[in-house]
């Protein structure tokens, strides 16, 4: 006759654990074990990830070599449906995944300790291999995966254990003689602790980091940038005309757009960067201190910055006034000359601190435009976000062959001798911003009155400048916008044109043309592998 005893399962006659009653028990019991197994090896990762660095932490590591190997047209996907939040999303899919890796090998213990176990080693193995295979790897980077491995897997074979253990018995086997009323309230009790002390680790991890984050935040805030030798002109009257939704001439710090590969944002000590210069045609190589840096003669200048991932008439586009040292000189200083002059290089080959790589043309960086190392972003030193303490970026040519953020080395070789991180990835060697145009207001899909509604928005062509701005309603003629002033050929330029707009359903489009005397096309192409083309269009319900 089946019967039920307090806490136990429903048991057959003979002792058997019910199919319905045991099974589900043990299964739930096994789910519970992985995840503690899981919670507690990603909370002594963290600890641990404080003797080395918070981007050696599992989570940060198998991302970034996820991020690694994601196909441009998948990075792009994330970039377009995500934005910046691409990377929380992307952690937030290695959290799910863990949690269900965890949740089938706890299942898997309770029946196969051993395997099971041996399996949730894997987590860390896993860790481990991504850690090593980071571009920035450091011996060190692989420790914590491994001790979160070794805990999970000790962990889980302890929890598993106790949900095989009958009341007043050792660890029954499959239907075997132990197998009989499972002692659930012992194994709560060991799982709660087990997870209690898994929550303190994983506090104490987060809360040391934290402390050292302040440390380093310490040496940002105690930069004081000097007065720039050159200041920036003073803007133009006019450069921003006067219309609601039009985006500000200058991107505040906090809204400019973030496209890069870091998971954990990366936070040097300014006070122990080095910058490293060296390679073929450098006659003196070079290395340089933040200190080294503040103490040369500082340029400002307003530069508008695109990201190779904005498609037509999107948000990876700002402005800035930047603050830096001009790269040209610390090349010559070095004694480089461009390929143009008789030097061996023709690529730049800027290292940031995560690994990342980034290759630029030697005869751009060195044509006379303000290539700058930057110190200073809007009046302040560069946010951790945006390279602190120094970055590398290029007017008129596409991030990911320019900007480089949080560098600390440049090297001189050429493109046949090395491909950059995104050149290995598909993208164009060569990427110089393309003619584009935005309309900012009125947005897709309003609804504004019938009458004058002023449509207006952005252009840029960096490095060249833009000469027309024209808009056409419904395929129909092109009429030739306002220019609002100039601030430079570095900068996006702003535009107005008055519609007498009448009701109904109106498409609205827009194109630029720079002072090359090109003018943009409407072909649609997408951003891989060198930046998107085609006209940008809003459709409006007119009441």
């Amino acid at each position: 006759m089946t019967g039920v005893t307090g806490d136990a399962d429903v048991v057959t006659p003979g002792g058997r654990p019910g199919r319905r009653g045991g099974r589900g028990v043990r299964a739930l019991l096994g789910g519970a074990s992985g995840l503690v197994s899981g919670f507690a090896a990603l909370a002594v990762a963290e600890l641990v990830s404080v003797a080395v660095r918070p981007e050696a932490s599992p989570v940060t590591v198998v991302g970034g070599a996820a991020v690694d190997r994601t196909p441009p047209a998948l990075k792009d996907f994330a970039v377009r449906h995500f934005g910046t939040d691409d990377k929380a999303v992307l952690q937030l899919g290695i959290v799910v995944v863990l949690a269900l890796f965890a949740l089938a090998v706890g299942v898997l213990a309770v029946r196969h300790r051993r395997t099971g176990s041996g399996v949730a080693l894997l987590f860390g193995a896993v860790g481990v291999a991504a850690a090593a295979s980071r571009p920035d790897a450091r011996w060190a980077d692989v420790l914590p995966s491994a001790a979160g491995g070794v805990v999970a897997g000790a962990l889980l074979y302890w929890l598993a254990g106790r949900a095989r253990t009958p009341l007043g018995g050792r660890p029954g086997g499959r239907g075997g003689a132990g197998a009989g009323v499972f002692d659930r309230r012992g194994f709560v009790v060991a799982a709660t602790a087990a997870a209690a002390a898994s929550a303190g680790a994983g506090a104490l991890g987060r809360q040391l980091n934290a402390d050292k984050a302040a440390a380093q935040a310490a040496s940002r805030a105690d930069t004081v940038l000097p007065r720039p030798a050159s200041p920036a002109r003073p803007l133009p009257a006019g450069v921003h005309p006067e219309v609601r939704g039009l985006s500000a001439f200058h991107t505040s710090t906090k809204d400019f757009y973030r496209v890069d590969t870091a998971l954990a944002v990366p936070r040097v000590d300014a006070s122990t960067w080095r910058l490293r210069l060296h390679g073929r045609g450098v006659r003196r190589p070079v290395a340089l201190t933040f200190q080294d840096l503040l103490g040369r003669d500082l340029v400002e200048r307003d530069i508008t910055l695109t990201c190779v991932s904005n498609e037509v008439g999107g948000p990876y586009v700002g402005t800035a006034r930047w603050l830096g040292v001009r790269l040209a000189d610390v090349l010559r200083e070095a004694g480089v000359r461009p390929p143009s002059e008789g030097g061996p290089a023709d690529q730049l080959v800027a290292r940031s601190v995560d690994g990342m790589t980034i290759g630029s043309p030697v005869e751009t960086v060195m044509d006379g435009r303000d290539a700058l190392l930057a110190v200073g972003m809007n009046g302040e030193p560069l946010p951790f976000a945006h390279g602190f303490p120094v970055r590398m970026l290029v007017p008129g040519l596409y991030g990911y062959v320019s900007a480089c953020k949080w560098l600390t080395d440049l090297e001189l070789t050429t493109f046949d001798d090395f491909d950059a991180y995104w050149v290995r990835r598909t993208w164009s060697r060569g990427a110089p911003i393309k003619t584009e145009s935005r309309i900012d207001t009125p947005r897709p899909f309003a609804s504004p009155k019938a009458g004058v509604v002023p449509v207006a928005g952005v252009a840029w062509a960096q490095h060249r400048g833009i000469s027309r701005v024209e808009v056409r309603i419904d395929g129909g003629p092109w009429h030739e916008a306002r220019l609002a002033a100039e601030a430079g050929h570095d900068t996006w330029r702003q535009w107005v044109w008055p519609w007498r707009a009448t009701p109904g359903s109106h498409t609205l489009e827009v194109r630029a043309t720079d002072r090359t005397g090109y003018t943009q096309t409407g072909q649609r192409v997408g951003t891989v592998p060198d930046g998107a083309t085609g006209w940008h269009s809003v459709v409006v319900a007119v009441t």
